[in-house]
C-alpha cells in the first residue's frame, strides 16, 4: 500500500493541504482530476486549498485508492474542526466564534490548570471541546454565576434536546466539574448532580479464524509486525506506536510499556514468536528504525495511530470480516483468549494495565495460573494456523 502524508502548510500566502508521497503516476492523475490539486515546486508536493470539505474529499479519495494516510499538523486545523462539525451535526449548534467576551477567559484558565496538573493531551483536548460546547450554548451568561440547579437544567437539555450519549454526558460533566471545582474552587459543587448510568457494553473481539484471515490479508511486513505486536501482548494502539527499540528486553523476555493510559508504566510478556518476527522485520526493514520500533519511512518519527487504525481497517475489509470492530478488538481478543485458556483474571488485569479489576471483569472467567508461565495466545495461534510472514 502507498503511504501518503498530508499536512497543513502555507503556500503563496494561503493555507493549503500539502500531499506528500513517492512517485505514483495513477495517484497524480486522480489528484489533478478529482481534487484539482496543483504541484508545488517549492514544497515538492501536491496541494489543495485548506477547507473541511477538501480534507474530507481527500480522505475519501485516498482511501478509495487504497492508500495509507499519515496526518501531520492537522490537530488544530483539521482534527478539531472535524470534531466540532460532528457535534454541530448532532445538534449542539455552536462554533468557536460564538463564545462571548464574558466567558473567553474560561478556556485559557482551564487549559492552564490542566497543563499545570500534567493532564494528558487527549484529556485536555476533550475537556476544552466539552467546555466549548457549554460556553457556546449559554451565550452571554457568565459561566461563573451558574449554580448546581442551572447546571442540572443544562445537562437535562443536553440529554433531551441534543440527544447526547451517556459517554458524552460523562465527559461533559467531568469537564464542568473540573472548571467549577478545580479552577473556581467551588467546594462540592457537583455533589447533588447525578450522573447518567453508562450502558454495559461487552468487548468486541475476533475469533482465531478471523485473526488468521486478518493477519494473512496483510502483505507489508511492517504492518504485519505492528498488528502482531498489538495482539500478542494486548496493547493499545497508542502503546504500539510509542514502543522504542530500547523497550524490547530479549533477556528478560519483556516489553516495557512507558507512560501508558493514566501515566502508568508496566511490563508485559514478550512472546518468543513475536521476538523472532521483530528481529526479522528489523533485518529486512529499510530504512532501519533508529528510535521507535515502528517508524515512518518518510518522517523518521513514530507511526501515527490513525495510520495503524487504517492498516487494520484495510486488512479487515480484505479479509472479508464484517464485524464492526476496530484495532482495539485485538486487545479485547488477547484478554478473552487468555481467559479461555484458563489464565486468572487478576494476572490479565496487570498485563492490560487496568487500574480497577472491575474493568477487567468484563472478560470474566477466573482460574489460577502463575504470571511468569503465561504464554501469549499469539504463540498458539502461530503454531496451529498457517500464518505467513
Amino acid at each position: 500500500m502507498k503511504e501518503v502524508r498530508i499536512k497543513v502548510m502555507d503556500h503563496r500566502g494561503a493555507r493549503c493541504i500539502g500531499i506528500y508521497f513517492e512517485n505514483y503516476s495513477s495517484l497524480n492523475g486522480l489528484l489533478r482530476k478529482k481534487m484539482g490539486a496543483r504541484w508545488s515546486q517549492t514544497h515538492k508536493c501536491w496541494y489543495v486549498g485548506f477547507s473541511e470539505s477538501n480534507l474530507q474529499r481527500l480522505h475519501h479519495l485516498l482511501k478509495e485508492a487504497g492508500c495509507i494516510i499519515i496526518e501531520e499538523q492537522l490537530g488544530k486545523a483539521g482534527g478539531m474542526s472535524r470534531e466540532l462539525s460532528e457535534k454541530t451535526e448532532r445538534g449542539a449548534g455552536y462554533t468557536l466564534d460564538r463564545i462571548y467576551d464574558v466567558n473567553k477567559q474560561v478556556l485559557e484558565d482551564v487549559r492552564q490548570h490542566l497543563i499545570l496538573k500534567a493532564y494528558s493531551p487527549s484529556t485536555i483536548r476533550t475537556y476544552l471541546n466539552e467546555l466549548h460546547a457549554f460556553l457556546g450554548t449559554i451565550k452571554d451568561r457568565d459561566a461563573r454565576s451558574f449554580t448546581p440547579d442551572r447546571i442540572k437544567a443544562y445537562l437535562q437539555y443536553c440529554f433531551e434536546k441534543l440527544n447526547l450519549s451517556e459517554n458524552t454526558l460523562h465527559s461533559r460533566i467531568n469537564a464542568l466539574k473540573f472548571y467549577y471545582e478545580q479552577v473556581l474552587k467551588r467546594e462540592k459543587f457537583f455533589w447533588e448532580i447525578p450522573r447518567p448510568k453508562k450502558p454495559l457494553q461487552l468487548p468486541k473481539l475476533l475469533n482465531e479464524d478471523e485473526l488468521t484471515r486478518l493477519f494473512n490479508a496483510l502483505q507489508n511486513k511492517k504492518h504485519k509486525a505492528m498488528l502482531f505486536t498489538a495482539y500478542s501482548a494486548g496493547l493499545r494502539v497508542s502503546e504500539v506506536v510509542a514502543l522504542e527499540l530500547s523497550d524490547i528486553d530479549s533477556k528478560r523476555m519483556q516489553m516495557h510499556i512507558r507512560n501508558a493510559k493514566g501515566k502508568k508504566d508496566r511490563y508485559v510478556n514478550l512472546s518468543p514468536v513475536l521476538l523472532d518476527i521483530l528481529r526479522r522485520y528489523i533485518q529486512e526493514c529499510e530504512p532501519k528504525p533508529r528510535k521507535y520500533l515502528f517508524e515512518s519511512s518518510q518522517t523518521g518519527s513514530s507511526y501515527p495511530t490513525r495510520t495503524i487504525q487504517q492498516v487494520f481497517s484495510n486488512a479487515k475489509q480484505k479479509a472479508g470480516i464484517s464485524k464492526s470492530v476496530g484495532i482495539h478488538s485485538l486487545r479485547h481478543s488477547f484478554a478473552t483468549h487468555l481467559l479461555d485458556k484458563g489464565v486468572d483474571i487478576r494476572y490479565i488485569k496487570d498485563l492490560l494495565g487496568h487500574f480497577d479489576i472491575r474493568t477487567t471483569e468484563r472478560y470474566l472467567h477466573v482460574s489460577k495460573k502463575s504470571l511468569v508461565n503465561i504464554v501469549s495466545p499469539f504463540d498458539d495461534l502461530w503454531k496451529s494456523n498457517e500464518i505467513d510472514w
